[in-house]
């Protein structure tokens, strides 16, 4: 198999096999075991060891979507005032969520390692989990607003069994592919940034810390952890982002037993935040290390219940937009993940490409059947796979931590966001390296490219990204003269794109028709 070189260091060389081997290394080899074969583990030139490190620094780097998932979700109400499950206590309905939020990401990270055969974890998706809680929860219940997403998930599910999802797949141009993969390395790292307290929304726009300045012990736990990890990969060492994150997590621990500092909110809103604490996780071991997981609200969902309460048109475009994020959401990550890890051959094809969108696509569907919101694969994968993991196995690992997490949450949450984000914002600069592909001097390229990296990283979303540089490169294509260049496909996504960022008028008009 052919490789592109994406450019980045490899932080674990001698993981790597030797080309020699991999020229002569095909499925079919009976030398090899049968599972070996199956995951392409030597073709691909990885070892157990890089599998290891890589679904282990994968858990940890998304193991906090068993603390935010239920925060998001389980604190929010529906259109009678009550929260996930039918109570009216937020802590239970936390409670809920968290179980089932780790139970259904490691039933669908060991798929996607299983049968997608590809280093990618699923979790409840973020962005999409807000959308749900404050947007469309609010107007229906519970149960009607997750059976938008059950729907949504079938829907995506039916386009890739009739192969329409890799076909738009394969219309977008190469340049346009590279710039997904550099615009989601930039979102990643602004994501860590964020996440560690570095960057923080201010006015007008975004702030350096705490009134321009970096302050608290936190940050400088996150400085502490990229510095090692930095450090760590340029000099090679094995593991470097799997021991930056434990040794982080380690000097967080103690500066929290001895210091006491605290988290940024405590959750009681008398109490005003305190602004130099922990991010999300306060670093101290529980008093209570096992957890008996409740999973009452798997399977609360009504498939059509939305639409005989919000209406067939209002019901139709919130299923639009999930819709459209999911699609695109996926399709970036994969691209981009497939290019870190070189997986790629020569024509741009990512292997088992059908399997692992058709895992993602159900695990829209299954998010929404279990109550914890549409399941998306998550572009923290790129740490696992800056840990040199290239196959499945790595993935299944990262599934099995999750379903242990079902019974010792707690425990999840001895790991702060400070150090854990070290890993996004190094894996960041991996994968801007792919930039280097991209023909900025060709303006009609160039410049849709350069849309869909900012644009990215500045709107927190990757469908933005994708759909600004699609939109952008049709256009200019249509300009210049060159509408034969233009795929079939690629007419109607930008078509779709555009309804999808003028979904706010289109829904007033609409309204405004229908009375």
């Amino acid at each position: 198999m052919a490789h592109l070189n994406s450019g980045h260091v490899n932080p674990n060389p001698t993981d790597q096999a030797d080309p020699a081997d991999l020229a002569q290394t095909d499925p079919t080899r009976t030398d090899l075991p049968a599972w070996d074969r199956w995951f392409e583990l030597t073709r691909r030139g990885s070892t157990l060891g890089a599998e290891f490190r890589g679904g282990v620094v994968t858990f940890f780097t998304m193991a906090y979507i068993v603390v935010l998932n239920p925060l998001i979700i389980g604190t929010a109400t529906d259109i009678n005032g009550t929260y996930i499950g039918g109570g009216d206590n937020p802590v239970v309905a936390i409670g809920l969520v968290a179980g089932a939020t780790a139970l259904i990401a490691g039933l669908l990270t060991i798929t996607m390692g299983a049968i997608g055969r590809f280093p990618l974890a699923i979790a409840a998706g973020l962005g999409l989990n807000s959308f749900l809680a404050y947007t469309i929860a609010p107007l229906m219940t519970w149960p009607q607003a997750m059976g938008l997403v059950v729907l949504e998930g079938i829907i995506i599910f039916a386009l890739v069994l009739t192969g329409l999802r890799v076909k738009v797949f394969n219309a977008i141009p190469e340049a346009l592919k590279y710039a997904i993969g550099v615009g989601i390395g930039l979102f990643i790292a602004l994501i860590g940034l964020v996440d560690a307290g570095v960057v923080r929304p201010g006015v007008p726009l975004i702030s350096f810390g705490i009134n321009g300045a970096l302050r608290g012990w936190p940050t400088v736990v996150f400085v502490f952890g990229l510095l090692l990890m930095i450090v760590l990969v340029t000099k090679r060492v094995k593991g470097a982002i799997l021991i930056g994150i434990l040794a982080t997590a380690a000097l967080a621990v103690v500066l929290e037993s001895i210091l006491e500092i605290g988290p940024f909110n405590d959750g009681n809103p008398d109490t005003p935040n305190n602004p130099v604490g922990w991010a999300l996780n306060v670093p101290r071991f529980p008093d209570t290390w096992v957890t008996t997981p409740d999973l009452s609200i798997l399977g609360q969902f009504s498939l059509v219940g939305a639409f005989s309460a919000v209406g067939i048109v209002t019901a139709s475009l919130f299923v639009f937009s999930l819709l459209l994020t999911d699609f695109f959401d996926t399709m970036g990550t994969v691209t981009a993940l497939a290019h870190e890890a070189e997986l790629t051959d020569e024509d741009e094809n990512i292997p088992h490409l059908e399997a692992i969108l058709l895992v993602d696509s159900a695990a829209a569907a299954v998010g929404g059947a279990a109550s914890v919101s549409s399941n998306t694969s998550y572009i923290e994968s790129a740490a696992g796979i800056g840990e040199g993991a290239k196959t499945g196995i790595a993935a299944i690992l990262a599934g099995v931590l999750f379903l242990l997490a079902m019974f010792v949450t707690p425990l999840v949450s001895v790991i702060p966001y400070e150090a854990a984000t070290p890993a996004l914002v190094l894996v960041g600069f991996l994968m801007m390296t792919q930039i280097k592909h991209i023909p900025f001097d060709d303006y009609t390229i160039g410049i849709p490219a350069f849309l869909t990296i900012i644009i990215m990283p500045f709107t927190y979303s990757i469908a933005n990204g994708i759909g600004a540089g699609i939109v952008t490169y049709t256009l200019l294509q249509i300009t210049a003269g060159k509408t034969r260049q233009i795929p079939g496909l690629l007419w109607i996504v930008s078509a779709a794109f555009v309804v999808f960022f003028a979904i706010d008028p289109v829904t007033n008009l609409l309204d405004s028709i229908t009375g």
